[in-house]
């Protein structure tokens, strides 16, 4: 399953919250979800990151893990082939 991520940070981005943030993406990897891209943004949200978790449950123990520094939130992704099927019922 593919989630975006639209992400606050609570305080400014120190060396030492992306040292912590870059450390627990290496333990999710273990968990089978896979950061494919982030983004820093400018305007309403300070990032966008896209990831791929196995299920709902992986998705929010990852955003969970972060809630002490980022306020995130997440969105479920289709891909628009896969959801013009729903269309086509």
């Amino acid at each position: 399953m593919r989630f975006i991520l639209l992400v606050k940070f609570r305080t400014g981005p120190t060396e030492e919250i992306i040292a912590q943030n870059l450390e627990i993406i290496e333990e999710e990897v273990k968990e089978g979800i896979q950061l494919i891209d982030i983004y820093w943004t400018l305007g309403r949200y300070d990032a966008v990151a896209i990831v791929e978790a196995p299920d709902v449950e992986a998705a929010m123990r990852m955003s969970i893990r972060r809630c002490e520094n980022h306020i995130i939130e997440t969105m479920v992704a289709i891909p628009a082939v896969e959801a013009r099927r729903f269309v086509e019922r």
